[in-house]
């Protein structure tokens, strides 16, 4: 259940190709109209980064290795503030030194997409073997109360459209958005049929208008997302990380800090709509829900055929916005569940926020962090034990 913003039209298709999720994120983000890509080589993210060294230059835009993670996120940010669409690409360690900047565009409402690639950690971890151990990180890293949006694909064709609606999600609503993918689907080749040239509505950031005496940066409409100043256009702009009022000067007073943080912190609830996707498979009468992203839910998928060949009604629930979480939606394929299985490639993460929504419901994790997948027999296995334990 996609947004429509996501400006994919499916109707017009090219021939098919191989590709990898990594190549498959660079040409999402072309498409979408991304000029602008700043970023530090780091495994099993590079891909990316060799693609958009390729595929800018020949449209105009910009590419450039910066000396470090934190450097590449500060001059994304600079690009967006000029008027480019720009994104980064890393994985784990990288992700986490941009997160101090991260914050800063999502407190300064600058449009910026971040791909995340997760690897087995902590610390420098498995460079090469998958894991999913970044989902609280990408919400919750950086310091303080901000919005961010997380989409987590899980096929290739996925990851190419679902960069292509981050864009889309950035630039109107103007925040950073992170497209979340565990190694496995980052470098998993499959033949794919993408939309051809032309076939991608590009989403444009909504520009000030009016006479510039009057225009405040910070002021927004129902839709709590004011316009942007387009560089060189006469308005004039002041943008901070401290907190500020709708002029965007610094101010502590608490009224004007309380009115400007919450409509930061409410406007994704507020265009929820335009956010909220996922994917639902034999819900309607699971008795045991099992809920996972990346290659885990690719694995589940398998695990609840099985099940159900087995007689076992099984169900899979698979968020493609991880944040803000599809809470009402989760709530509505568990209904009947009496047990919710959730397998990830970590100590427990997605884990808590199941726990957290279903509330009065088995909730049990299925963890694997070794640098292994979890195979969906493991995941049939425990469903056939849960189902057993209900009865």
């Amino acid at each position: 259940m996609n947004a429509p913003e996501a400006g994919v039209v499916r109707d017009r298709v090219a021939p098919p190709r191989l590709l990898s999720g990594n190549h498959a994120a660079a040409l999402g983000a072309l498409a979408a109209g991304c000029r602008f890509f700043a970023g530090y080589p780091i495994t099993p993210s590079s891909e990316v980064a060799e693609r958009m060294a390729r595929l800018l230059p020949p449209v105009g835009g910009v590419f450039v290795q910066m000396e470090d993670e934190i450097a590449s996120m500060a001059a994304v940010i600079g690009a967006s503030m000029g008027g480019v669409k720009a994104m980064t690409a890393t994985s784990g360690p990288g992700f986490s030194l941009k997160l101090e900047n991260l914050g800063y565009a999502a407190a300064a409402e600058i449009p910026c997409v971040i791909v995340d690639v997760m690897r087995g950690g902590p610390s420098t971890g498995m460079p090469t073997r998958p894991a999913q151990g970044d989902l609280m990180q990408s919400r919750w890293g950086s310091h303080g109360d901000y919005p961010v949006i997380v989409v987590t694909p899980a096929s290739v064709r996925e990851v190419h459209d679902e960069t292509v609606r981050a864009f889309a999600l950035a630039e109107s609503l103007r925040t950073p958005v992170v497209v979340l993918y565990d190694q496995a689907i980052a470098q998993l080749t499959e033949t794919v049929e993408l939309p051809p040239a032309g076939a991608i509505r590009p989403v444009e950031r909504r520009w000030a208008e009016g006479a510039p005496g009057d225009f405040q940066p910070y002021a927004a409409g129902d839709d709590q997302v004011p316009p942007m100043a387009r560089p060189g256009d006469g308005y004039r702009t002041h943008t901070t990380g401290l907190t500020h009022a709708e002029t965007g000067f610094p101010t502590q007073a608490p009224a004007v800090v309380e009115r400007n943080q919450a409509r930061l912190l409410t406007k994704l609830q507020k265009n929820r709509a335009r956010i909220e996707s996922f994917e639902v498979e034999r819900t309607g009468d699971a008795e045991v829900l099992v809920v996972a992203i990346g290659i885990s839910a690719r694995a589940a998928k398998r695990a609840v055929a099985a099940a159900r060949a087995r007689g076992i009604a099984a169900g899979l629930f698979r968020p493609i916005t991880l944040w803000p979480f599809p809470a009402d939606a989760l709530r509505a394929a568990a209904a009947g569940a009496r047990a919710v299985l959730v397998p990830e490639l970590n100590a427990g993460q997605l884990v808590l926020e199941v726990e957290r929504v279903l509330r009065g419901h088995r909730v049990v994790g299925l963890n694997r962090y070794d640098g292994e997948p979890i195979a969906p027999a493991q995941i049939e296995a425990r469903i056939g034990q849960l189902a057993k334990e209900a009865r």
